[in-house]
Protein backbone atom coordinates (compact mmCIF):
# COMPACT_ATOMS: atom_id res chain seq x y z
CA UNK A 1 0.00 0.00 0.00
CA UNK A 2 1.26 3.45 -0.91
CA UNK A 3 0.83 6.02 1.89
CA UNK A 4 -1.30 9.08 1.23
CA UNK A 5 -2.66 12.04 3.12
CA UNK A 6 -6.41 12.02 3.78
CA UNK A 7 -8.23 15.33 4.29
CA UNK A 8 -11.93 15.98 4.84
CA UNK A 9 -12.82 19.16 2.97
CA UNK A 10 -14.88 21.69 4.91
CA UNK A 11 -16.24 23.64 1.95
CA UNK A 12 -16.06 23.85 -1.82
CA UNK A 13 -13.34 26.56 -2.09
CA UNK A 14 -10.96 24.76 0.27
CA UNK A 15 -11.52 21.42 -1.47
CA UNK A 16 -10.70 22.92 -4.85
CA UNK A 17 -7.67 24.75 -3.47
CA UNK A 18 -6.25 21.60 -1.88
CA UNK A 19 -6.45 19.61 -5.11
CA UNK A 20 -5.36 22.49 -7.35
CA UNK A 21 -2.21 23.03 -5.27
CA UNK A 22 -1.09 19.41 -5.56
CA UNK A 23 -0.84 17.80 -9.01
CA UNK A 24 -0.96 14.39 -7.35
CA UNK A 25 -4.09 15.00 -5.25
CA UNK A 26 -7.49 13.53 -6.05
CA UNK A 27 -11.07 14.24 -5.03
CA UNK A 28 -12.85 11.39 -3.23
CA UNK A 29 -16.65 11.24 -3.54
CA UNK A 30 -18.18 7.76 -3.77
CA UNK A 31 -14.79 6.21 -4.44
CA UNK A 32 -16.27 3.40 -6.53
CA UNK A 33 -13.61 3.84 -9.23
CA UNK A 34 -10.78 5.68 -7.49
CA UNK A 35 -10.35 3.07 -4.77
CA UNK A 36 -10.22 0.24 -7.31
CA UNK A 37 -7.56 2.12 -9.26
CA UNK A 38 -5.53 2.71 -6.11
CA UNK A 39 -5.76 -0.96 -5.13
CA UNK A 40 -4.49 -1.96 -8.58
CA UNK A 41 -1.64 0.59 -8.32
CA UNK A 42 -2.93 2.42 -11.40
CA UNK A 43 -3.73 5.66 -9.56
CA UNK A 44 -1.09 6.72 -7.04
CA UNK A 45 -2.29 9.90 -5.31
CA UNK A 46 -0.29 11.15 -2.36
CA UNK A 47 -3.28 13.17 -1.11
CA UNK A 48 -6.98 12.33 -1.16
CA UNK A 49 -9.54 15.07 -0.47
CA UNK A 50 -12.86 13.76 0.85
CA UNK A 51 -15.66 15.94 -0.59
CA UNK A 52 -18.64 13.94 0.62
CA UNK A 53 -19.62 16.61 3.17
CA UNK A 54 -19.86 19.52 0.73
CA UNK A 55 -23.55 19.21 -0.10
CA UNK A 56 -24.02 19.64 -3.87
CA UNK A 57 -26.63 16.89 -3.82
CA UNK A 58 -29.81 18.78 -4.69
CA UNK A 59 -31.98 17.86 -7.65
CA UNK A 60 -34.25 20.70 -8.72
CA UNK A 61 -36.14 22.11 -11.67
CA UNK A 62 -34.50 25.06 -13.43
CA UNK A 63 -36.33 28.27 -14.30
CA UNK A 64 -36.15 27.34 -17.98
CA UNK A 65 -37.96 24.05 -17.43
CA UNK A 66 -34.95 21.75 -17.32
CA UNK A 67 -33.34 20.08 -14.34
CA UNK A 68 -30.20 20.56 -12.26
CA UNK A 69 -28.58 17.51 -10.68
CA UNK A 70 -26.04 17.96 -7.89
CA UNK A 71 -22.56 16.72 -8.70
CA UNK A 72 -22.23 14.94 -5.36
CA UNK A 73 -25.70 13.38 -5.41
CA UNK A 74 -25.85 9.60 -5.62
CA UNK A 75 -26.70 7.77 -8.83
CA UNK A 76 -29.58 6.00 -7.10
CA UNK A 77 -31.19 9.27 -6.04
CA UNK A 78 -30.89 10.68 -9.55
CA UNK A 79 -32.39 7.57 -11.16
CA UNK A 80 -35.34 7.50 -8.79
CA UNK A 81 -36.13 11.21 -8.54
CA UNK A 82 -39.73 11.94 -9.64
CA UNK A 83 -38.74 14.87 -11.88
CA UNK A 84 -36.17 12.77 -13.72
CA UNK A 85 -38.41 9.72 -14.05
CA UNK A 86 -41.22 11.86 -15.43
CA UNK A 87 -39.39 14.29 -17.69
CA UNK A 88 -36.06 12.58 -18.45
CA UNK A 89 -36.74 8.83 -18.28
CA UNK A 90 -33.84 8.15 -20.63
CA UNK A 91 -31.46 9.14 -17.83
CA UNK A 92 -33.20 6.87 -15.33
CA UNK A 93 -32.97 3.93 -17.73
CA UNK A 94 -29.27 4.52 -18.38
CA UNK A 95 -28.33 4.80 -14.72
CA UNK A 96 -30.25 1.64 -13.83
CA UNK A 97 -28.50 -0.22 -16.65
CA UNK A 98 -25.13 0.41 -15.02
CA UNK A 99 -23.48 -1.43 -12.16
CA UNK A 100 -25.20 -2.94 -9.13
CA UNK A 101 -27.60 -1.31 -6.71
CA UNK A 102 -24.87 -1.17 -4.09
CA UNK A 103 -22.52 0.73 -6.40
CA UNK A 104 -25.27 3.11 -7.51
CA UNK A 105 -25.95 3.83 -3.84
CA UNK A 106 -22.35 5.00 -3.42
CA UNK A 107 -21.39 6.44 -6.81
CA UNK A 108 -21.71 10.20 -7.23
CA UNK A 109 -23.11 11.84 -10.35
CA UNK A 110 -19.95 13.83 -10.97
CA UNK A 111 -17.76 10.83 -10.26
CA UNK A 112 -19.71 8.79 -12.80
CA UNK A 113 -18.60 11.22 -15.51
CA UNK A 114 -14.99 11.05 -14.34
CA UNK A 115 -14.62 7.28 -14.14
CA UNK A 116 -11.79 5.84 -16.15
CA UNK A 117 -11.74 3.16 -18.81
CA UNK A 118 -12.03 -0.50 -17.84
CA UNK A 119 -9.56 -1.53 -20.55
CA UNK A 120 -7.68 -4.54 -19.08
CA UNK A 121 -4.39 -3.22 -20.44
CA UNK A 122 -4.94 -0.01 -18.49
CA UNK A 123 -5.53 -1.95 -15.29
CA UNK A 124 -2.59 -4.32 -15.77
CA UNK A 125 0.50 -2.39 -14.68
CA UNK A 126 2.73 -5.03 -16.31
CA UNK A 127 1.38 -4.09 -19.76
CA UNK A 128 2.18 -0.99 -21.86
CA UNK A 129 -0.56 1.66 -21.75
CA UNK A 130 -0.27 5.24 -22.95
CA UNK A 131 -3.25 6.23 -20.82
CA UNK A 132 -1.55 5.00 -17.66
CA UNK A 133 2.05 5.78 -18.65
CA UNK A 134 2.29 8.17 -21.61
CA UNK A 135 4.79 6.98 -24.20
CA UNK A 136 4.80 3.35 -23.10
CA UNK A 137 2.66 2.11 -26.01
CA UNK A 138 -0.80 0.57 -26.36
CA UNK A 139 -1.00 -3.12 -25.50
CA UNK A 140 -4.56 -3.38 -26.76
CA UNK A 141 -3.76 -2.17 -30.28
CA UNK A 142 -2.13 -5.49 -31.20
CA UNK A 143 -3.69 -7.42 -28.33
CA UNK A 144 -7.17 -8.67 -27.52
CA UNK A 145 -9.31 -5.69 -28.54
CA UNK A 146 -12.82 -7.16 -28.67
CA UNK A 147 -14.20 -4.59 -26.21
CA UNK A 148 -12.45 -1.60 -27.74
CA UNK A 149 -13.27 1.41 -29.91
CA UNK A 150 -14.54 1.53 -33.48
CA UNK A 151 -14.86 5.33 -33.64
CA UNK A 152 -12.41 8.12 -32.87
CA UNK A 153 -9.49 5.98 -31.71
CA UNK A 154 -5.86 6.79 -32.34
CA UNK A 155 -2.64 4.80 -32.57
CA UNK A 156 -1.99 5.90 -28.99
CA UNK A 157 -5.20 4.51 -27.46
CA UNK A 158 -8.22 2.42 -28.45
CA UNK A 159 -9.94 2.28 -25.05
CA UNK A 160 -13.66 3.03 -24.59
CA UNK A 161 -15.42 5.10 -21.97
CA UNK A 162 -17.52 2.90 -19.66
CA UNK A 163 -20.32 5.11 -18.29
CA UNK A 164 -23.98 4.44 -19.14
CA UNK A 165 -25.20 7.62 -17.47
CA UNK A 166 -22.91 9.73 -19.65
CA UNK A 167 -24.34 8.26 -22.86
CA UNK A 168 -27.83 9.43 -21.89
CA UNK A 169 -26.52 12.86 -20.87
CA UNK A 170 -24.81 13.20 -24.25
CA UNK A 171 -28.09 12.47 -26.01
CA UNK A 172 -29.96 14.94 -23.78
CA UNK A 173 -27.61 17.88 -24.55
CA UNK A 174 -26.55 18.21 -20.92
CA UNK A 175 -24.27 20.89 -19.50
CA UNK A 176 -21.66 20.23 -16.83
CA UNK A 177 -21.17 23.00 -14.26
CA UNK A 178 -17.64 23.19 -12.89
CA UNK A 179 -15.88 25.55 -10.48
CA UNK A 180 -12.16 26.41 -10.32
CA UNK A 181 -9.81 27.63 -7.59
CA UNK A 182 -10.65 31.27 -8.32
CA UNK A 183 -14.31 30.63 -7.58
CA UNK A 184 -15.20 31.02 -11.24
CA UNK A 185 -17.94 28.74 -12.53
CA UNK A 186 -18.23 27.67 -16.16
CA UNK A 187 -20.57 25.46 -18.14
CA UNK A 188 -19.19 22.74 -20.40
CA UNK A 189 -21.34 21.40 -23.23
CA UNK A 190 -21.50 17.67 -22.63
CA UNK A 191 -20.17 16.69 -26.05
CA UNK A 192 -17.07 18.81 -25.25
CA UNK A 193 -16.58 17.44 -21.74
CA UNK A 194 -14.82 14.17 -22.64
CA UNK A 195 -11.95 13.89 -25.10
CA UNK A 196 -10.98 11.58 -27.92
CA UNK A 197 -7.52 10.09 -27.30
CA UNK A 198 -5.47 11.80 -30.03
CA UNK A 199 -1.88 12.10 -28.85
CA UNK A 200 -2.81 12.60 -25.18
CA UNK A 201 -4.95 9.62 -24.11
CA UNK A 202 -4.00 10.19 -20.47
CA UNK A 203 -6.40 13.17 -20.53
CA UNK A 204 -9.96 11.86 -20.26
CA UNK A 205 -11.74 15.21 -20.04
CA UNK A 206 -11.26 18.90 -20.77
CA UNK A 207 -11.30 19.80 -17.08
CA UNK A 208 -8.27 21.49 -15.56
CA UNK A 209 -6.75 19.75 -12.54
CA UNK A 210 -8.66 20.85 -9.44
CA UNK A 211 -11.86 21.88 -11.18
CA UNK A 212 -14.86 20.42 -9.37
CA UNK A 213 -18.15 19.32 -10.91
CA UNK A 214 -20.88 21.11 -8.98
CA UNK A 215 -23.93 20.17 -11.04
CA UNK A 216 -25.22 18.67 -14.26
CA UNK A 217 -28.00 20.49 -16.08
CA UNK A 218 -30.36 19.05 -18.69
CA UNK A 219 -32.39 21.55 -20.73
CA UNK A 220 -36.11 21.16 -21.27
CA UNK A 221 -37.01 18.87 -24.14
CA UNK A 222 -39.92 16.97 -25.63
CA UNK A 223 -38.36 13.50 -25.63
CA UNK A 224 -39.97 12.01 -22.51
CA UNK A 225 -42.62 9.99 -24.36
CA UNK A 226 -40.26 8.61 -27.00
CA UNK A 227 -36.89 7.68 -25.54
CA UNK A 228 -35.08 4.48 -24.74
CA UNK A 229 -31.69 3.26 -23.49
CA UNK A 230 -30.52 -0.02 -25.00
CA UNK A 231 -27.49 -1.79 -23.55
CA UNK A 232 -26.01 -4.86 -25.25
CA UNK A 233 -23.56 -6.81 -23.09
CA UNK A 234 -22.07 -10.23 -22.61
CA UNK A 235 -24.27 -11.05 -19.63
CA UNK A 236 -27.57 -9.76 -18.31
CA UNK A 237 -26.23 -7.74 -15.39
CA UNK A 238 -23.13 -6.04 -14.00
CA UNK A 239 -21.28 -5.95 -17.31
CA UNK A 240 -20.02 -3.02 -19.34
CA UNK A 241 -21.59 -2.43 -22.72
CA UNK A 242 -20.33 -3.97 -25.91
CA UNK A 243 -22.57 -1.36 -27.54
CA UNK A 244 -25.21 0.87 -25.99
CA UNK A 245 -27.57 3.39 -27.56
CA UNK A 246 -29.50 6.27 -26.02
CA UNK A 247 -32.25 7.23 -28.47
CA UNK A 248 -34.84 10.00 -28.22
CA UNK A 249 -37.41 11.31 -30.68
CA UNK A 250 -39.70 14.32 -30.85
CA UNK A 251 -42.61 13.63 -33.16
CA UNK A 252 -45.52 15.38 -34.77
CA UNK A 253 -47.79 12.63 -35.89
CA UNK A 254 -45.34 10.13 -37.34
CA UNK A 255 -42.84 12.74 -38.58
CA UNK A 256 -39.59 13.26 -36.68
CA UNK A 257 -39.02 16.86 -35.60
CA UNK A 258 -35.85 16.10 -33.64
CA UNK A 259 -33.74 13.03 -32.99
CA UNK A 260 -31.01 12.42 -30.44
CA UNK A 261 -28.77 9.36 -30.58
CA UNK A 262 -25.66 8.66 -28.52
CA UNK A 263 -23.64 5.47 -28.33
CA UNK A 264 -21.55 3.85 -25.63
CA UNK A 265 -18.93 1.13 -25.82
CA UNK A 266 -17.68 2.36 -29.18
CA UNK A 267 -15.34 5.30 -28.48
CA UNK A 268 -13.11 7.04 -25.95
CA UNK A 269 -16.12 9.25 -25.10
CA UNK A 270 -19.91 9.01 -25.47
CA UNK A 271 -20.37 9.06 -29.23
CA UNK A 272 -23.06 11.38 -30.61
CA UNK A 273 -24.45 9.83 -33.77
CA UNK A 274 -24.93 13.16 -35.51
CA UNK A 275 -25.12 11.74 -39.04
CA UNK A 276 -27.97 9.46 -38.01
CA UNK A 277 -29.72 12.31 -36.20
CA UNK A 278 -29.52 14.65 -39.17
CA UNK A 279 -30.80 12.02 -41.56
CA UNK A 280 -33.91 11.42 -39.46
CA UNK A 281 -35.10 15.02 -39.13
CA UNK A 282 -38.21 15.57 -41.23
CA UNK A 283 -38.53 11.89 -42.06
CA UNK A 284 -41.28 9.50 -41.06
CA UNK A 285 -40.51 7.31 -38.08
CA UNK A 286 -40.26 4.01 -39.92
CA UNK A 287 -37.94 1.03 -39.66
CA UNK A 288 -36.68 1.74 -43.17
CA UNK A 289 -35.60 5.25 -42.20
CA UNK A 290 -34.11 4.02 -38.95
CA UNK A 291 -31.98 1.54 -40.92
CA UNK A 292 -30.85 4.22 -43.37
CA UNK A 293 -29.83 6.46 -40.48
CA UNK A 294 -27.94 3.64 -38.78
CA UNK A 295 -26.15 2.79 -42.03
CA UNK A 296 -25.07 6.41 -42.42
CA UNK A 297 -23.61 6.54 -38.91
CA UNK A 298 -21.86 3.17 -38.93
CA UNK A 299 -20.29 3.78 -42.35
CA UNK A 300 -17.51 5.71 -40.59
CA UNK A 301 -16.67 2.92 -38.13
CA UNK A 302 -13.07 1.66 -38.16
CA UNK A 303 -13.08 -1.69 -36.40
CA UNK A 304 -10.03 -3.49 -35.09
CA UNK A 305 -8.99 -7.11 -35.46
CA UNK A 306 -11.31 -8.54 -32.82
CA UNK A 307 -14.26 -6.14 -32.76
CA UNK A 308 -15.53 -6.12 -36.34
CA UNK A 309 -18.79 -7.52 -34.99
CA UNK A 310 -19.45 -4.15 -33.33
CA UNK A 311 -20.24 -2.55 -36.69
CA UNK A 312 -23.23 -4.79 -37.36
CA UNK A 313 -24.12 -4.81 -33.67
CA UNK A 314 -24.04 -1.01 -33.57
CA UNK A 315 -26.19 -0.80 -36.68
CA UNK A 316 -28.83 -3.14 -35.30
CA UNK A 317 -28.69 -1.50 -31.86
CA UNK A 318 -29.43 1.95 -33.29
CA UNK A 319 -32.44 0.59 -35.18
CA UNK A 320 -33.70 -1.34 -32.16
CA UNK A 321 -33.28 1.61 -29.79
CA UNK A 322 -35.15 3.92 -32.17
CA UNK A 323 -37.97 1.39 -32.51
CA UNK A 324 -38.22 1.11 -28.74
CA UNK A 325 -38.15 4.89 -28.38
CA UNK A 326 -40.92 5.22 -30.96
CA UNK A 327 -43.08 2.83 -28.95
CA UNK A 328 -42.26 4.53 -25.67
CA UNK A 329 -40.17 1.56 -24.55
CA UNK A 330 -43.13 -0.81 -24.73
CA UNK A 331 -42.00 -3.11 -27.58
Amino acid sequence: MRPFKYTIAKDVPSAIKLVSNNPNARFLAGGTNLLDLMKEDVERPDEVIDITRLGLTQIKATDAGGISIGGLGRNTDAANHPLIRQHFPLLTQAILAGASGQIRNMASNGGNLLQRTRCPYFYDVAMPCNKREPGSGCGALEGINRMHAIFGWSEKCIAVFPSDMAVALAALDALVKVKDQNGEERSVVFTDFHRLPGDTPEKDTNLAHGELITAIEIPKNNFADHSYYLKVRDRASYAFALVSVAAALELTGNVILQARIAMGGVAHKPWRATKAEQMLVGKEATEVNFKLAADAEMADAKPLEHNKFKVELGNRSIVRALQMALDGGKS
